[in-house]
């Protein structure tokens, strides 16, 4: 790929970033299920990791992440248990026949169990509503996503995905006296894209990623926007620039700087230590936001198996735990 094809890509990724900034819309999103992560890997990391390549679960952070993967088959399914007894399930695997010399292809699910909640309809004659028993609101989202490396240090990824949400059924006065049955569901066409470029110099990358991109989602009469994110990041491997002896070990560093569409911009730094790429220990932390406190996280790998666990503390409002299993073929 010649330079001005690399200048070419950046300028896209930046008129993109311009858009996301003339168009804010402070808390005033939807399906903003799109937004939580669910990798332990990333969470552990404090959600640092726009910059880090080779894994399956880059679909849902950077797909160009992917690009640099050679394993036919590589997977990774992940449940957070988040707040408010809300259940996350999250699931991806590419595919990169011939070691990705043509480029690889994801798959992504993300679905979320809100658990029973309490409903009730409008009822004139029976104090102004009627209980209906428990109520399964659905959210989920499903995409298939393409990367490719251009040469051995830029790479390139899309993702497009279907989103869809549905809040049960409501009943509301039909204008002539009645009522009516009202479904709550909404439905949504997003797109992911990113770049991932490797320096060359020791181990130093920089991605930039653009998630969620859509047209307005109409809702009965109301229309809001996705949560759409622009985000920049770094990372590198911190042994590549300090001499360390003993057994094969890394020092992952990466940082990224996020502008949501619905809050304010948050920078996010994230540490993995790894150990003969069998034992991984990893910390993070997110700048600007009250809620979130310094993130753990641990993983085991092994024969192409990994197994990954992540604790994020969220203050008042309790624990977020996540786990991943990993598998490459």
């Amino acid at each position: 790929m010649n330079q001005i094809n690399k200048i070419f890509l950046l300028v896209i990724v930046g008129i993109l970033a311009s858009n996301i900034y003339g168009q804010q819309k402070l808390a005033q999103t939807g399906f903003n299920f799109l937004e939580v992560t669910s990798d332990a890997r990333a969470s552990g990391m404090g959600d640092a990791v726009n910059a880090v390549s080779g894994y399956s679960d880059a679909l849902f952070h950077n797909p160009a992440g992917m690009a640099d993967i050679t394993n036919f088959f590589s997977g990774t399914f992940s449940i957070n248990k988040w707040i408010a007894d809300i259940n996350y399930m999250t699931a991806s695997a590419v595919l990169a026949p011939a070691n990705g010399d043509y480029g690889v292809v994801g798959f992504s699910l993300q679905s979320i169990d809100y658990g029973d909640i309490q409903g009730t309809v409008v009822d004139p004659g029976y104090s102004g509503y009627r209980d209906i028993g428990n109520i399964n609101p659905v959210a989920l989202s499903i995409g298939i996503g393409y990367a490719k490396m251009l040469n051995d240090k830029f790479s390139v990824g899309v993702q497009v995905k279907y989103a869809y949400q549905s809040l049960g059924s409501s009943q509301v006065p039909d204008g002539s006296g009645g009522i009516k049955e009202s479904k709550n569901e909404a439905e949504a066409i997003a797109v992911d894209f990113g770049t991932l470029y490797k320096t060359g110099y020791k181990s130093l990358a920089f991605g930039m990623s653009v998630r969620n991109y859509s047209k307005e989602v109409k809702f009965k009469e109301e229309g809001f926007q996705l949560p759409l994110l622009f985000t920049i990041g770094i990372s590198a491997d911190l042994f590549d620039f300090i001499e360390v002896g003993g057994p094969e070990q890394s020092l992952l560093l990466a940082v990224d700087a996020t502008h949501p569409r619905a809050r304010a911009e948050q920078v996010k730094v994230g540490l993995e230590y790894q150990f003969m790429d069998i034992v991984s220990l990893r910390g993070g932390y997110i700048f600007g936001n009250d809620l979130d406190d310094i993130t753990y996280g641990i993983g085991l790998s092994q024969y192409g198996f990994g197994v990954d666990y992540a604790y994020t503390p969220f203050g008042k409002l309790g624990n977020v735990q996540r786990f991943s299993a990993r598998i490459s073929l």
